[in-house]
C-alpha cells in the first residue's frame, strides 16, 4: 500500500508529544512500522525525575527483518510546547512538529520504503528528548546497529548542513542577605548582583569561527527574590550559548565576566560538529544543535531535512507539501550515493 506523506505527517502532528510525553507517538509509530513490514524495537528511555512525568517513553528502531543497515535515517519524536493540532491548505501543512520534526519522520519512512524496494539496507531511528537533553539519542548510542552512515533529520530547507553549532547551557547564581527594603544597608541584594553580572556577560566577546560565524548568547530565564519589599537573598538566570568550536574559551569568558558577583554551573554541553559533504548538493550551516553529537556510534553523520528552522518553535510552524515530497526523493538519492547504489 502506497504511503501518503501528507496524511502521515498530520496523523503524527495530532498525537501530542511534547518532551517527556512521547509514549503515545512512539507506540503509534511502532505499530505503524510493524504493519508495513519492518522489524521494530523499542528502546526504553528513563523519565527525568524533575519532569514530573511518569509515563513510558522509548526510542523506536526499525529495519528490514534480519538485515544490518548500511544507512540509518534518524530524527526526534518530541516537540516543544505548546501542542498545536494539524491543519492544511493547498500548499502547506501546519501544526506543532510540522517541520520539527514530524514531517521529517514521514519523509524518512517514505524514503526507507523506497530504499527497501531498491535492496538498499536501511534502518530508521526515532528518538525522544532531543528538544531538552538528547536523552533518547544517548540511550540509542549504547545500542548501535552497525550502520555505516547516519542521516539525521532537522529543518535545513533540504540543504546539507556542513556543520552545526553546539550548545553550552549555564546557570548563573547570585547570593545575598535578606533585609527590609527600607534599610538596604542591612542586606545584600542577590538580584542586584545578578543584574550586574548579566550586564557584564552581555558585553563580552565570544569566540567566532570564520566559516561558521559567531557564538551567540541568550539569557532565557531570570528568577529570584521574595517580594518587592524584601532585599533578595537568592537569584539565578539560565543562559545558553551556541558554540562554534571547543567550549573551554567560552567557559572562561563567562567565569571571568561574572567573577565577584555570581557563580556559574555548566549544566549541559553539546559540542560543535562538522558533517559529511556530498558533492553537488546545496549546503548550509546549522546555527542550532542536534542529536548528531550523541549518536557517534551510528555511522558517519549527515544533517538534512525539509522545512525552515525559522518557523520551528513558533505558533506558525509549517511545512510546504512540495518540500516534503522533495525530501523523500532527496533522502532516497543521498542514501543510494552513500552506499554505492546510485
Amino acid at each position: 500500500m502506497s504511503l501518503n506523506e501528507v496524511e502521515l505527517t498530520r496523523q503524527l502532528i495530532d498525537i501530542e508529544s511534547t518532551t517527556y510525553n512521547e509514549g503515545a507517538v512512539g507506540a503509534w509509530l511502532a505499530e505503524f512500522l510493524a504493519a508495513r513490514g519492518f522489524s521494530v524495537e523499542r528502546m526504553p528511555v528513563p523519565q527525568d525525575p524533575e519532569s514530573g512525568n511518569t509515563g513510558e517513553r522509548f526510542n523506536v528502531y526499525a529495519c528490514v527483518p534480519g538485515q544490518t543497515p548500511d544507512v540509518v535515517f534518524s530524527t526526534h519524536m518530541d516537540t516543544v510546547p505548546p501542542y498545536i493540532p494539524s491543519s492544511e491548505d493547498e500548499n502547506y501543512i501546519y501544526g506543532r512538529g510540522a517541520c520539527d520534526a514530524k514531517g521529517i519522520i514521514a519523509a524518512q519512512i517514505a524514503a526507507a520504503e523506497k530504499l527497501r524496494d531498491l535492496q538498499v539496507r536501511v534502518g530508521l531511528l526515532f528518538v525522544v528528548g532531543e528538544e531538552r537533553d538528547s536523552a533518547g539519542a544517548k540511550i540509542a548510542n549504547e545500542h548501535p546497529k552497525g550502520s555505516r552512515f547516519l542521516i539525521n533529520g532537522e529543518p535545513t530547507d533540504n540543504r546539507l548542513a556542513l556543520a552545526s553549532k553546539g550548545t553550552l547551557r549555564a546557570v548563573i547564581k547570585a547570593s545575598g542577605k535578606m533585609a527590609h527594603s527600607a534599610y538596604p544597608e542591612l542586606g545584600d541584594s542577590a538580584v542586584h548582583k545578578l543584574v550586574n553580572a548579566l550586564e557584564r556577560l552581555l558585553q563580552v566577546k565570544l569566540p567566532t569561527n570564520a566559516e561558521v560565524g559567531p557564538s551567540t548568547l541568550n539569557i532565557g530565564v531570570i528568577e529570584g527574590g521574595r517580594a518587592p519589599n524584601v532585599i533578595a537573598d537568592k537569584a539565578r538566570a539560565q543562559v545558553l550559548v551556541r558554540l562554534v568550536g571547543p567550549s573551554e574559551e567560552t567557559r572562561k569568558v563567562i567565569q571571568d565576566a561574572i567573577s565577584g558577583l555570581a557563580e556559574v554551573d555548566f549544566t549541559l554541553e553539546i559540542p560543535f560538529m562538522r558533517m559529511k559533504q556530498v558533492e553537488g548538493l546545496p549546503t548550509m550551516i546549522a546555527s542550532f544543535t542536534t542529536d548528531v553529537p550523541a549518536l557517534t556510534n551510528w555511522g558517519e553523520p549527515l544533517l538534512l531535512g525539509p522545512g525552515s528552522i525559522h518557523v520551528a518553535h513558533t505558533p506558525n510552524e509549517k511545512l510546504a507539501k512540495q518540500e516534503l515530497r522533495d525530501a523523500i526523493e532527496l533522502y532516497t538519492q543521498v542514501a543510494q550515493r552513500l552506499v554505492g547504489h546510485a
